[in-house]
């Protein structure tokens, strides 16, 4: 077995068995699917380098990439576009998140067959709007009002969908009520006694939910799955019926946390947490303009959970759906540019995070991003032999299941 797949078998361990597997599946599509599910990689390789440019500490998200940035309705229900995945998120140099982000361009159009000019010439639009907008030293933000270009259609194609739309694609009538749909791909069933546990916990977060009415009752539970990072994370999802009214329906998700996969190789003293949940969702809040509505942390069978509303505006920009075209690329390069910057501004001075005029400092700063870049391409080609080593290892059967490792008990057996 190589050395790459006992590092991923090492990081996965402890997961849920057949949602690892299903990982697996998922990271074995293309290399950007790859380096999307690897973020414990980049981080340990990138804590070896020993030129690496010194810069302040910042909060990042962690696993920052091209499509981890996307539109959600916030608590004051309108709707925003911006960096939406916080599992990773700890406070780290300013340069980890960017070369990340700069990697996954190279990543991400190299699967896309664009050109490797074009690829250079995005990351270099990257790191000019990132570094002028941290140097402005002004956090700015994108809603339905100030989005322009791709970013604009995308926020006005998403707005348009309704709660109701969105109820009609995840459920479905059964016996005159509501049910989650099953399709044993994103939604499974959940094991009887599980249901019944987790239907038990839930009225005392709907008690407690600032933004959410008290006459709700829950109607159905199902565990999900999304994204590629998380998946092996226990994660369900519950259809809630008002008392009253009953064509009033929400769905939430509760989504179990673990510490970041930044952890073991950061050196920075971090705040102490009460649990993984209250580390994820402070940071989100600080970092993001408005935070998605109904975010709040549960404990449940000694794990710590992040609640947020599941929404029909819960949408993430596919870059394979992107026609290659100079404009719509260039546009949303510079919006991404202008968030990842924004988000590390807002966040200045809180915690251990650098103070904005330190920021601005080194937003001026030119030398550490020749570097940046030239890492980032570099690395994206260590990225594609990680994914054909992984590749072999898996179509070769090195991340089977092994006799001893037990099944799931949450899914319920058809």
């Amino acid at each position: 077995m190589s050395k790459l797949s006992e590092r991923l078998l090492k990081f996965n361990k402890g997961l849920l068995t057949d949602m690892v597997q299903l990982k697996y599946k998922l990271m074995s599509e293309n290399a950007f699917r790859f380096f999307r599910g690897t973020c414990h990689l980049f981080y340990e390789d990138l804590s070896k380098v020993q030129e690496f440019p010194v810069s302040p500490p910042t909060w990042i998200c962690g696993d920052l990439h091209l499509e981890n940035f996307g539109s959600f309705k916030g608590n004051n229900r309108m709707v925003y576009f911006d960096l939406n995945d916080f599992d990773e998120a700890i406070l780290a140099p300013l340069c980890w998140e960017v070369s990340r982000t700069l990697t996954s361009i190279f990543v991400a159009f190299n699967a896309l067959k664009i050109k490797p000019a074009e690829a250079k010439k995005a990351a270099k639009l990257f790191l000019k709007i990132y570094s002028e907008v941290l140097t402005g030293g002004k956090a700015y933000y994108i809603d339905p009002r100030t989005a322009t270009g791709i970013v604009k259609s995308f926020m006005k194609a998403v707005k348009k969908r309704t709660e109701d739309e969105l109820i009609q694609h995840l459920c479905e009538t059964k016996d005159s009520s509501f049910k989650i749909a099953i399709d044993n791909k994103t939604h499974f069933k959940v094991d009887k006694a599980l249901k019944a546990e987790l239907e038990q916990k839930i009225p005392t977060w709907i008690k407690n939910a600032r933004d959410l009415s008290k006459n709700y009752t829950v109607k159905d539970v199902a565990f999900r799955v999304a994204g590629t990072g998380s998946v092996g994370l226990k994660r369900y999802m519950f259809l809630l019926q008002h008392n009253k009214d009953k064509k009033k329906l929400v769905i939430v998700e509760m989504k179990q946390t673990r510490s970041s996969a930044l952890s073991p190789y950061v050196s920075i003293k971090q705040p102490v947490w009460k649990s993984e949940a209250e580390r994820l969702i402070f940071i989100k809040q600080k970092m993001q303009n408005i935070s998605p509505a109904l975010l709040s942390a549960i404990n449940f069978q000694g794990d710590t959970y992040v609640f947020q509303e599941m929404q029909p505006t819960a949408d993430k920009i596919k870059f394979e759906l992107i026609e290659e075209n100079d404009n719509k690329l260039e546009r949303v390069i510079k919006d991404m540019a202008m968030l990842t910057a924004s988000s590390q501004i807002r966040s200045g001075g809180i915690q251990g995070s650098s103070i904005i005029d330190e920021l601005v400092a080194f937003g001026g700063q030119k030398d550490w991003q020749e570097a940046l870049l030239t890492y980032a391409m570099n690395y994206s080609s260590q990225v594609a032999d990680d994914y054909n080593q992984f590749l072999s290892d898996y179509n070769n059967g090195k991340f089977s299941p092994s006799d001893n490792e037990k099944p799931r008990k949450d899914i319920k057996s058809e």
